[in-house]
Order: C-alpha cells, then structure tokens, then sequence
C-alpha cells in the first residue's frame, strides 16, 4: 500500500493532469458563438460552456471508472456498460417512464433508469456465473447481442407510443444539450468517483475471483453488488442527461492497464484523467469537424473505441 501511495504522485500525473486542464481551456473557448466579443458573451459562456465542460469532466470521469470496476468484477478487459447491455438497460427504463409518467420530472426519469441499469447488470452477472464460457472475448459478444435485445425491445416500445424520435435522440450521446438547469443531476455521479476510490482495495481482491476474497474476509456478494449499483447509478444518470457514451469505459482501463500494469489504486487517477480527456478530446473534435454544426460525440467514441476494440480481441488473439 506505501508503494502505491509513493506511486501515486509523480510528476508524470501532473503532466496528465495539465494536459487535461488544457483539454478543458479549449472545450470552453471552442463553440459557434462568440463569448468574448458579443455584449452577452459572459452569459452564454455560464449557461452552455461550463455547464458543458463540467459534464465532460463528470460523465467521462464516472464512465471510464466503471468500464474499470465492470472489468475487475467480471474478470473480462473487453466488458463496460456499453458492451454488457448496461446502457440499453437504462434507455429501456428511461423510455418506460416516459410512457407511463409522460410528464415526470428529471429526478424520476434518472430512478428508471437506474433501477433497470441495476437490474441489467445484475442478470449478466448472474449469465456469467451460471455458464461458463470458454474465451473471455465471447463475454462481449454475448452481452452486446444481449443489449440488442433490449434496444428492440425499446424501438418497438418507442414505435407503439410514437416516440421512436424522441428515443432516437435520448439514446444519441451529445453534450449539445447540457446547459445550465439540465446538467445539475450528473453531480450525482461524482459519488461514484469518489465511492470508487473508497472502495478500490476490496474490488481488487473480488477481481481475484470469490474463492480468494472470501478466504482473505471480503464479502464477494457485498462487493458485487456495491459495484453493480455504482455501474448502475452512473450509466442511468449518464444516459438520461448525455445519452450513449460508446466504449469509453473500455479504451481508457485498457490503455491504462497497458501502460502502467494492473495496479488499481494507482491507476484510479489516471482512469479518471484518461476519461476525461478522451471525451473532452472527441467532444471538441464533433464541435469543430463540421462547424456551425455538431457531429454526436458518440459517433467520434464509437470510431475510437471500434479499432481499440479490434486491436485488443487481435492482441488477445496472438496471445492465445
């Protein structure tokens, strides 16, 4: 633990953490509107550029942390909430209130989708512990075409209720709409952040399998759990505000792990700064590939994310 401590500060994380403070810099002066030189720039610039900036930093930050706690749970590199059928989940909760209660405020629209984003995952867990699959690049492909299950099941919903454009533009992951008085619930994941923290040590130990973590006195189910409500919290809140945020949790852990091996609470800073910059990156990036317009930053993701994805099942591939 002294050395994970000792490795924690060092001048490479404050590199990291200035890269990133560069990163935001520029998310708050790229925009179509001119914040410096119109009479209501200072305005603008509170309702829609911070606000912005403050989802990135909080959706990216909360997204890559729970790719790593997904991955640690499940002992897979290649699961995060976008490819166990987590996010589908929450759309399909967030969809079935807004059929039932079609005028309920934000707060309950999170609750459903928490509530089925917790739900989703509980029953892959529970998939994975009651089959056992013979590759770990097989866990993915079974929760995606899970999660494909569920997104029809939503598109149908959608399409009997005449909010199948409504869904479309739920489930598409852009920060176009964060503005002031619409961003305030994703504060609510930066509990998971810092519950993530907290609890670093004993997610590693229930990484090691349920065998381990009992005989060393860890509560294996207790910690699942805790772990599959801080997936569930973040993914739901994350797709009512944001929407689909494709492969984030999977290409940072993974980068990561490459880079500086698999020390957790080490890793945990750098998870974090490395979600941040990721989408801060590609979110800039969908600003100004196409200006005045804005591209959905979760095509950039999905663009990003897909050749990680190949090059890591190729990786896993060669070491087999």
């Amino acid at each position: 633990m002294v050395l994970g401590r000792q490795r924690l500060f060092t001048w490479p994380l404050l590199v990291g953490i200035a890269v990133v403070a560069a990163l935001i810099a520029l998310s708050l002066s790229v925009g179509v509107y001119d914040v410096w030189g119109e009479a209501d720039g200072g305005e603008m610039f509170a309702i829609t550029r911070i606000p912005r900036t403050v989802g990135l930093i909080l959706a990216g930050a909360a997204m890559a942390m729970c790719g790593l706690v997904m991955q640690l749970l499940t002992q897979n590199r290649f699961v995060e909430p976008t490819t166990t059928g987590t996010t589908e989940w929450a759309g399909l909760g967030l969809l079935l209130v807004m059929v039932l209660f079609p005028d309920a405020p934000i707060m309950v629209r999170m609750l459903g989708a928490v509530v089925m984003a917790f739900v989703g995952t509980m029953l892959f867990f529970l998939f994975l512990r009651r089959v056992m699959l013979t590759s770990s690049i097989i866990v993915p492909i079974v929760g995606m075409m899970l999660g494909a299950v569920i997104g029809a099941i939503s598109t149908f919903i959608a399409l009997s209720t005449n909010l199948l454009q409504s869904m479309a533009i739920w489930f598409t992951g852009s920060f176009t709409s964060v503005l002031r008085g619409q961003y305030e619930p994703l504060w609510v994941v930066l509990v998971v952040v810092v519950a993530v923290f907290v609890v670093a040590d004993r997610f590693t130990i229930a990484g090691l399998g349920e065998e381990v973590a009992t005989n060393v006195g860890v509560d294996y189910q207790r910690v699942v759990l805790i772990g599959t409500a801080l997936i569930a919290l973040a993914s739901g809140v994350v797709t009512v505000v944001v929407g689909n945020l494709p492969f984030l949790g999977l290409i940072v852990p993974n980068i990561v792990s490459m880079i500086r091996g698999d020390d957790l609470r080490s890793n945990l800073p750098w998870v974090a700064l490395g979600g941040i910059a990721l989408i801060t990156a590609c979110d800039i990036l969908a600003r100004v590939v196409n200006m005045p317009f804005e591209v959905p930053v979760s095509l950039i993701l999905a663009m990003v994310g897909s050749v990680v994805f190949i090059t890591l099942l190729l990786r896993q591939r060669r070491r087999a």
